[in-house]
């Protein structure tokens, strides 16, 4: 039994590659809220972890009791009493410093995701004046 052989078009044995052009008319609003959604969720681990990995190891350099004795030494006044009603060493506590982390971080989420979606909305009335993106996409050789 005999295989058919390949036709090819030149004499070289290779072609072209195949392009197709494509129009991105509309992007679903709801998907785009879904999507950013979730990215802007995964940020807001990577940024409490990155700052509870930073605080952390801040704290066991020392950093921050630095600053609180700093604070303190420039505070007194000239009989050595406390002259600051500041009590400084609040500031560096780790639940505080990882809840405004977290509440920064929750207002990111909302913004990026509301942000997207009003943005694929907007891409869809300026898609229906001026027709959208074209795009072409192509083989890899």
């Amino acid at each position: 039994m005999e295989l058919p052989k390949k036709k090819s078009g030149n004499s070289s044995g290779s072609r072209l590659p195949r392009k197709a052009h494509l129009v991105l008319r509309r992007i679903e609003p709801w998907s785009a809220m879904k999507f950013s959604f979730v990215v802007s969720l995964v940020c807001f681990v990577v940024l409490f972890v990155a700052v509870a990995v930073l605080y952390g190891v801040l704290s066991a350099l020392g950093v921050f009791d630095s600053l609180v004795d700093l604070v303190n030494q420039l505070g007194k006044g000239e009989q050595g009493q406390q002259s600051l009603p500041i009590d400084i060493a609040s500031w560096f506590e780790p639940v505080r410093i990882l809840g405004y982390t977290a509440l920064i971080g929750a207002v990111n989420v909302v913004l990026i995701t509301a942000l997207a979606t009003l943005g694929a909305v907007i891409y869809n009335v300026a898609a229906d004046l001026v027709g959208g993106v074209e795009v072409t996409f192509s083989e890899a050789e």
